[in-house]
């Protein structure tokens, strides 16, 4: 199998495409199905059902919405250590950013949720190389990410948008301190990455919820795709906002920031203060997103 070949200095991914075969990849699916769900609430008619802080879980339409968790506010450290193996001088200065509580998409978003999209000639069909159904929609640029959140909002009457790369970070943290919310070791199967332990490393992604959930009760945080995140691109923290909100100021606007590490990356690109740049229209099949919603009680 050919081997990734990961280009730190540009920020570029660059990998050999992997084959599998249809034999591999059914024995894969069957033997690690998600995790079964608890009932989710639809507050298509009683948005304040969702007032509850914690991991409650809601849709706001049946079906086609995502699964949306909310996420209780606080202050987090933001950025790595200097002293954290695998650091990156992007990932500092470490400084302490204050979140407001928002709900944050439970899964990345599928491809069955992109295809409602499409359906609705809102979004354009992204191409799959794995199946669509719940696995994470892939190959979509930023402007697409942003072009589904439009429609969502659109369709539910909410406000849905990308996350705020602090926003993020939080989330994936779920109030730890370590380089992965689990612990400091990336091994164990707890995430698809390139040598995570999983029958998909190196070679797809995993179907939503394949893997346990942190301690706020998201999936997929730390590998499977790259999630898009709203802020432009800095080179470091210096003059980074404190409050949990976009850094859209300044920057390079072309380049948006990208968060979580795939399966064909190796674990040190999966800790939670990893962050890559990629231009706005490109698109890759280790790249997808989740979205945010506000919360109207706040």
């Amino acid at each position: 199998m050919a081997a990734s070949i990961i280009a730190i200095a540009s920020f570029e991914i660059a990998v050999d495409a992997v084959a599998l075969t249809q034999e591999g990849l059914q024995a894969r699916l069957t033997a690690h199905q998600p995790e079964q769900t608890e009932a989710v609430a639809d507050t298509a008619q009683k948005d304040n059902s969702v007032a509850k802080v914690g991991k409650s879980v809601f849709r706001d339409c049946a079906a086609i919405c995502p699964q949306m968790v909310v996420i209780s506010g606080g202050k987090f450290m933001m950025g790595s250590a200097e002293d954290e193996p695998f650091r990156s001088a992007t990932e500092g200065p470490a400084h302490e950013v204050t979140i407001a509580t928002f709900a944050v998409s439970r899964f990345e978003v599928t491809f069955d949720e992109w295809d409602a999209c499409v359906a609705a000639a809102a979004c354009r069909r992204a191409a799959d190389g794995w199946g669509r159904g719940t696995m994470p929609v892939v190959n979509v640029t930023w402007r697409d990410a942003k072009q589904y959140a439009t429609w969502l909002s659109r369709t539910t009457g909410k406000n849905y948008r990308l996350l705020t790369e602090a926003e993020w970070e939080y989330a994936a943290r779920a109030g730890g301190k370590t380089p992965y919310s689990w612990g400091d070791d990336p091994t164990g199967a707890n995430a698809n990455c390139a040598e995570c332990g999983s029958v998909w490393d190196s070679t797809q992604t995993a179907v939503v919820g394949s893997f346990k959930p942190n301690a706020f009760g998201l999936h997929d945080m730390h590998g499977n795709v790259w999630e898009w995140v709203e802020d432009c691109w800095h080179d470091n923290y210096y003059g980074a906002p404190s409050d949990g909100s976009a850094w859209v100021q300044s920057g390079d606007p072309v380049y948006r920031v990208i968060r979580g590490g795939s399966w064909r990356n190796e674990s040190e690109f999966l800790r939670a203060a990893v962050r890559f740049k990629r231009n706005v229209n490109v698109e890759f099949d280790t790249l997808g997103f989740r979205v945010a919603r506000e919360l109207e009680y706040q």
